[in-house]
């Protein structure tokens, strides 16, 4: 027998051979952005078939939110897409200032729109980088990483967090707003549109680029639809739904703001979807800057809303005021029960729609809490979006469809 035909010995028929090659992308992948895993079915470097595979850091978030009063839960919420932890903050805080009936002031819904929207360029920020640096485009995302961490340091001045920032409280802020905050607010609406556009011109019409994302993970607005697809990744498919137009919370409505959609819903789409909203959130944010301007005297140093059966008392106040002292004790201690009934509350998240569906028996800690995540959704359509396509290809849809692993399993 000759040497080169030892070396493919044919099995017999029933035995382990087969035509394709089985290739586990993740759990530990460096290119999954998390930790979990698609089984693929390989025939040379296009993709048969890919099983996901879940749960690897699942934290039973909503089972631990089941023996914690409601102001404990928010840094749960910080765990969920920790690119853009502000907005799971609000989206919790606006879900419980709903069911409990508080309203908070216009200045509170002013400045939570300011950082839910720097929360969305971050994260919007993030994905579009690194959908260049999967595509071999490195520079974009070294550039463009400055700008998160001015996104950063405002947060700092805010709340004192940075990535997991469990920012603000159930009726406001911890604190007001200190004039570094806004110094810092006023550097970035002064620079980043203009590296928001050198970032545009290094991508959006880059040959190499549109070769590596056009076509690829492509979705019908049907399917799309069907799945229960929401956000950039609904309004790349050609639907324009949009919770802070649809649902409009903390005073949205206040704000001129357009949606773009894409056509395809192809990962280009995605990328100007993205980088289109980025020029809208920075719009948003001039607006709300400036209508947070107007309040004069005593109404600038409104923070909160006056709701002191969930909202801690001033520190002062509790050495030294006997009702302080009680508030404080209980807040801290859990011991403020809840109204019985049920509620879903849903924010405009980085990713989508992000839900909050809380179920109340008049206890102190919720009886069920749901997290609507739209990561978790994404995921079930990831299968359908790469099969037929390359091995390559995948690996950037995936940081298209921004699946971040710590939404995806909660």
């Amino acid at each position: 027998m000759l040497a080169h035909q030892q070396q493919h010995i044919t099995l017999p028929e029933g035995s382990i051979e087969k035509q394709t090659t089985t290739l586990n992308v993740g759990p530990t992948h460096p290119a999954t952005h998390g930790v979990f895993q698609n089984i693929m079915e390989l025939d040379g470097e296009r993709i048969v078939s890919t099983e996901q595979t879940v749960g690897y850091i699942h934290r039973a978030f909503e089972k631990l939110a089941e023996r914690r009063p409601l102001n404990q839960i928010t840094p749960i919420t910080d765990r969920l897409n920790y690119c853009s932890s502000p907005i799971n903050n609000m989206g919790w805080h606006l879900t419980c200032e709903k069911f409990l009936g508080v309203e908070t002031p216009k200045r509170v819904d002013y400045l939570r729109v300011i950082i839910m929207e720097l929360a969305r360029i971050s994260d919007h920020l993030i994905c579009n980088s690194i959908v260049g640096v999967d595509t071999g485009a490195y520079t974009g995302f070294l550039y463009v990483m400055q700008y998160r961490e001015l996104i950063y340091e405002i947060y700092e001045e805010v709340c004192g967090s940075r990535l997991t920032t469990n920012i603000g409280r159930i009726g406001g802020f911890e604190r007001n707003f200190t004039n570094t905050a806004f110094t810092k607010l006023e550097k970035f609406l002064v620079e980043y549109p203009k590296v928001l556009k050198e970032f545009e011109n290094l991508f959006t019409r880059n040959r190499i680029f549109m070769e590596r994302t056009i076509g690829g993970g492509a979705i019908s607005a049907e399917r799309a639809l069907n799945y229960g697809f929401t956000g950039p990744n609904l309004r790349a498919a050609g639907v324009d739904y949009d919770v802070r137009v649809h649902q409009p919370y903390s005073s949205y409505q206040d704000f001129d703001f357009t949606i773009p959609v894409g056509k395809t819903g192809d990962n280009y789409d995605r990328f100007l979807v993205r980088n289109q909203e980025m020029w809208q959130s920075l719009s948003i944010i001039e607006q709300a800057y400036k209508k947070v301007q107007e309040f004069k005297g005593t109404d600038a140093e409104i923070f909160h809303a006056d709701v002191p059966e969930y909202y801690l008392p001033k520190k002062e106040d509790v050495y030294t005021k006997m009702e302080s002292l009680i508030w404080h004790f209980k807040i801290v201690m859990g011991e403020v029960d809840m109204p019985k009934g049920e509620i879903y509350n849903a924010v405009e998240g980085g990713n989508g729609e992000l839900g909050f569906y809380l179920v109340s028996d008049g206890g102190r800690t919720p009886f069920r809490l749901h997290f609507r995540r739209p990561c978790f959704i994404y995921y079930q359509a990831y299968p359908e979006l790469i099969t037929g396509g390359m091995l390559s290809d995948a690996i950037v849809t995936m940081s298209s469809l921004n699946l971040i692993a710590g939404e995806l399993d909660a």
